[in-house]
């Protein structure tokens, strides 16, 4: 298993110290994990997708300017 360095802020490193009980490291590798799965669930949809980058910008573009008009932004 490779090793790794990670850095935390000041303020979750003083929590950590506080709770040498728990294991800090299989609590970041769950959420890599997690996060990777949901990586790798996106990549298979997009897989199958025919828009184009351009498209997905074209659509959150639309998306941003309602949101905004609906908040009267």
């Amino acid at each position: 298993m490779t090793n790794m360095t990670l850095a935390v802020p000041e303020e979750l490193n003083e929590l950590m110290k506080k709770h040498k009980e728990i294991k800090w490291s299989e609590i970041a590798r769950q959420a890599m994990w997690n996060q990777a799965k949901k990586i790798e669930l996106m990549d298979k949809i997009l897989s199958k997708s025919s828009l184009t980058e351009k498209d997905a910008e074209e659509i959150g573009n639309k998306i941003k300017k309602a949101i905004a008009k609906k908040h009267g932004l």
